[in-house]
């Protein structure tokens, strides 16, 4: 098959290798897809870089990419040959494995692989895995969202952008802070503040009469900290995901215990089987039904890896990075 792989940390265009290796076989309760389309994401090109936390080259070679989509071509024992010619999407592909999405074929285990329903396209299905579920858990972790005000920021991120979709689809009124106006539309949301022109804090908190807010998605845990604690209601959620500006932020413990505040961490990595399969379901009908869209950014095929992951790391793309290639 032919696949990209690195064999040491470093720039895209010097590690990524495009070549040919052995066909991947399914092992038990494995499935073996050949993939139409990788999505890049950032931990992937952080990996490659060396640049994520606590990375090591674990093997002498890495195929990354962890999300990607395609069809089932065969099992292995215990799985029901039924599942032969299935459109799955995948979650986890390159997640503390050696080989990812950024190959013609995966084998993994085959409750690693969702079915993909008819109606979405590979690519789309690529950008399920890490962006999409990281929202639905950012926003839903917390229980029901119905008739509560949500603040997604940085709503034209690729998880944002998700999220400020969902937590409509779950009945919340939705305010995101972005960066201009095109990137507000972007984000599908309605209601939003430029935060570059625009005090975030007594903008939502005009916007909702002086309430506040019953949850945040934050983008940016250390950036965000100060806004949290001034437009959040007692008992609320912030449910972030990154913390790019400030590694180790301080935490301002007191503040947000008199608050009552629940502040969880989310990597979607270790989710728990249960509520996975939560996410896989509620994901399924809103792809089936067309209730959500994708903001792909078209990345080339295999031979164009190293600068697919340019790409992702100018910063510049609205959406997610895929490779697709094959019939």
């Amino acid at each position: 098959m032919k696949a990209v792989w690195f064999e040491g940390f470093g720039a895209a265009q010097y590690v990524l290798i495009l070549g040919d290796l052995p066909d991947p076989v399914p092992g038990p309760g494995e499935v073996l897809i050949r993939l139409r389309a990788s999505g890049v994401n950032p931990s992937d090109v952080k990996l490659r870089a060396g640049a994520r936390a606590g990375a090591v080259m674990g093997w002498p070679r890495i195929v990354p990419h962890s999300d990607g989509a395609g069809v089932i071509e065969a099992v292995g024992a215990g799985v029901d040959p039924a599942r032969i010619g299935e459109r799955v999407w995948i979650w986890n592909g390159g997640w503390q494995r050696q080989y990812g999405t950024a190959a013609e074929l995966i084998a993994l285990p085959t409750e690693q692989a969702v079915r993909l329903p008819d109606s979405t396209g590979f690519a789309e299905g690529a950008c399920l895995g890490i962006p999409a579920l990281t929202a639905w858990h950012a926003v839903f972790a917390g229980g029901p969202v119905a008739d509560k005000t949500i603040l997604v920021t940085g709503g034209a991120g690729t998880v944002g952008r998700y999220a400020c979709q969902m937590a409509r689809l779950g009945g919340a009124r939705v305010i995101t802070s972005v960066s201009s106006a095109v990137k507000a539309a972007h984000s599908t949301a309605t209601e939003w503040v430029n935060y570059r022109d625009t005090e975030v804090a007594a903008a939502v908190m005009d916007m909702t009469g002086g309430k506040g807010v019953d949850r945040i998605v934050e983008v940016d845990f250390s950036a965000g900290q100060a806004t949290a604690l001034a437009v959040l209601k007692p008992g609320g959620v912030i449910a972030t995901y990154a913390s790019a500006s400030d590694m180790q932020p301080r935490l301002e413990f007191y503040p947000l215990m008199f608050r009552n505040i629940t502040l969880r961490m989310i990597l979607i990595y270790l989710l728990d089987p249960e509520t996975r399969r939560r996410g896989e379901a509620q994901l399924t009908d809103w792809l089936a039904s067309g209730a959500i869209s994708h903001a792909v950014v078209p990345g080339g095929t295999l031979a164009d890896c190293a600068a697919a992951h340019e790409a992702v790391e100018a910063g510049a793309k609205l959406g997610t990075v895929v490779m697709e290639w094959g019939a």
